[in-house]
């Protein structure tokens, strides 16, 4: 068995993710479902998410679309602590360099595009369908490994734009000095669902949503805030299988 929440993990929100996990986990071994004691966090996530044994994960809603629908179980969708979204619903903010002329996501046609990797649909998916509508392009583009480092490349002006997650980008915000060189240029719109909870196929999704939802109703408030989380909603498989995948 194993189970990760890794997908926003960094040092400053470690406690939060590991109480999360361990009120989660009671919620289990109360509903006679072995959990493991300790998260998988360091394991490439698409073991983990293949992984029969899954207990818990979180995955991208690109991903869920592209290899693991089918193969996987929907849990629930996190609601998220943004502004000017529906429940379970988020986007993507492009950043630039805050001393970069540029003031229209048009003027980036072909600039320096860094983006995480090739199955983000926060970082690579959801900017490419909005540029498209603007008729912009993102020909020259650099696998940056992270929306950290994205973010990173941005200001130190080894690329000049990139999409970077709302979740990722309120961390960044909040813990990350380099964040003073950077500056929102547009977004994406607020339509996407944010990344579900899922789990194998050998468990029953109702009771270990109800295991993760009354955990996040007992996690204390301070450390929900920390994760940027609000509660639980069930999002239908169709609507992130609705979502287009990147024409290129």
């Amino acid at each position: 068995m194993i189970a990760s929440l890794s997908m926003y993990a960094r040092p400053e929100t470690a406690d939060a993710v590991k109480n999360l996990w361990a009120l989660i986990r009671g919620n289990l071994t109360t509903a006679g479902v072995d959990a493991p004691m300790v998260l998988t966090q360091d394991t490439n996530p698409m073991s983990v998410w293949t992984d029969p044994g899954l207990v818990l994960s979180q995955t991208c809603g690109m991903p869920y679309r592209k290899f693991l629908h089918g193969k996987v179980q929907l849990v629930g969708t996190p609601q998220l602590d943004l502004p000017d979204c529906t429940a379970g619903h988020y986007f993507s903010v492009f950043v630039v360099r805050k001393d970069d002329p540029r003031q229209t996501l048009v003027e980036f046609d072909n600039a320096r595009f860094a983006y995480n990797e090739e199955n983000s649909q926060s970082g690579l998916a959801a900017p490419l369908n909005y540029a498209t509508l603007l008729g912009v392009t993102f020909g020259n583009r650099i696998q940056s490994g992270g929306h950290i480092k994205s973010a990173e490349m941005v200001a130190f002006n080894t690329a000049d734009i990139a999409s970077i997650d709302a979740v990722t980008w309120e961390l960044i915000k909040r813990y990350d000095g380099f964040v003073s060189d950077l500056r929102v240029l547009d977004r994406t719109k607020p339509t996407t669902p944010t990344l579900p909870f899922i789990t194998s196929m050998a468990h029953d999704p109702a009771v270990i949503r109800d295991a993760l939802a009354s955990a996040l109703a007992n996690l204390p408030n301070e450390q929900k805030q920390r994760l940027c989380l609000c509660g639980l909603v069930q999002i239908p498989a169709n609507d992130y299988l609705s979502i287009p995948n990147p024409a290129s």
